[in-house]
């Protein structure tokens, strides 16, 4: 498997945590790297932030316009029945790389975070819960659980207990509240402690999210 292309920026010399940050569906991996300063973690251990670049393939609800995605969406109901299973899978092998690759530098699973925002949510929660050894979080960002019916099968049990951190725009016009909060439910139901909050925004980030953000990582990667 190819390696994904990532940018990287660390908070201080020899990290010894990190957190691995998808994007959303048309953006690249320098979309969330203005991030790090505002988050204010200066007092926390040194962390490697990792920003991959989703590889660029046509994606069908845009006529089949290639872009950056973590896998094709192939109707408008994002988060419905018909999911590209094929390509959250591949992505999730490829994060799952990254991973490893961040074990082979020195840091163990148990000091990673995976983050995502919309459809780098989807692949947060994709990856992380399926994932053979615990991770120290994951931060869900205007996104949804997909596969979600392959999930209680599929999860691992290193990661029953994983601290996670699920927010979304009242006003989205993107990917509906009500489907966050559906993707919410059903991992309360599968017993996942949810961090969940909500931001009267539209599919986008806020300066309230980005301080409960802060807090949380703050918390798991100490």
């Amino acid at each position: 498997m190819t390696t994904l292309e990532t940018l990287e920026i660390e908070t201080a010399p020899n990290p010894t945590h990190a957190v691995i940050w998808m994007h959303g569906l048309g953006a690249d991996g320098n979309d969330f790297a203005p991030i790090v300063p505002e988050l204010g973690l200066g007092s926390s251990p040194a962390i490697r932030f990792i920003f991959p670049h989703a590889p660029v393939q046509p994606v069908t609800i845009n006529n089949g316009m290639h872009m950056r995605a973590w896998y094709d969406i192939l109707s408008m109901d994002i988060g419905g029945r018909r999911e590209d299973e094929t390509g959250l899978r591949a992505s999730q092998a490829a994060i799952e790389a990254l991973i490893a690759r961040e074990n082979s530098r020195g840091i163990p699973t148990q000091n990673i975070v995976l983050a995502g925002f919309s459809q780098g949510c989807a692949m947060a929660l994709q990856t992380g819960l399926r994932h053979a050894e615990p991770l120290a979080g994951l931060v869900c960002l205007s996104g949804y659980l997909p596969l979600a019916d392959t999930l209680a099968n599929e999860r691992h049990t290193a990661n029953a207990n994983i601290p996670v951190f699920m927010a979304h725009g009242t006003q989205d016009p993107v990917v509906a509240i009500e489907r966050a909060q559906a993707s919410h439910d059903t991992l309360t139901a599968l017993g996942y402690g949810i961090t969940w909050k909500t931001y009267p925004m539209p599919h986008s980030v806020c300066l309230e999210e980005i301080r409960d953000i802060s807090a949380f990582l703050k918390h798991v990667l100490r």
